[in-house]
């Protein structure tokens, strides 16, 4: 009797267990993930991780051109959703190292997309540093991986043409639109 007893106790703790685990957001970025593609991710299982989607390399051969390497993932309709840089050019055994978040539907577990503005991402992440380049202040956030770029039109006049001055976050607007989500792996 006891072993009946045990016996369906692991059982229903083994059903617990199996209804408890998160099933994965195929929209949601994370410090190792974005939705179903790794850090680990090879540019020849890109296929596998994108079924549904239609997947555009570009090989020009020349190291020169500025997206030579990238790699475009578009949906069944047509639309851009991701642009992925693989580690190395022309090698299907290479990682992906870099992702633009293009599409408004992948957000981190805090909501954050390319839909959000300053005021969501210094409200729900560490800011790490700040860059500043001639037309766009670079926002690095460690914790997930991730940098924002910000136009330096959504700045005040007195912080777009000084390239000397350190900008910091109490300095951008909170208004200030994301132009750019990239992750990096």
């Amino acid at each position: 009797m006891t072993k009946h007893i045990i016996a369906s106790l692991l059982i229903i703790a083994t059903l617990v267990s199996c209804s408890t685990e998160k099933e994965q957001d195929p929209f949601q970025i994370s410090k190792h993930n974005v939705g179903f593609l790794t850090d680990s991710t090879q540019v020849k299982d890109l296929a596998s991780v994108f079924p549904n989607d239609s997947i555009v390399t570009s090989i020009k051969g020349d190291e020169f051109i500025e997206d030579y390497n990238d790699i475009k993932v578009l949906n069944k309709q047509g639309k851009q959703l991701l642009i992925l840089r693989p580690s190395q050019a022309l090698d299907s055994t290479a990682t992906i190292s870099t992702v633009q978040i293009i599409d408004s539907k992948y957000k981190t577990e805090k909501g954050i997309s390319v839909l959000s503005t300053f005021a969501d991402i210094n409200n729900n992440y560490k800011i790490s540093k700040i860059s500043t380049l001639i037309n766009s202040v670079v926002v690095s956030v460690n914790e997930i991986n991730a940098s924002f770029t910000i136009d330096k039109k959504e700045l005040p006049a007195n912080l777009r043409f000084n390239m000397d001055i350190n900008i910091e976050a109490v300095q951008i607007p909170d208004n200030a639109k994301i132009k750019y989500l990239i992750l990096h792996w």
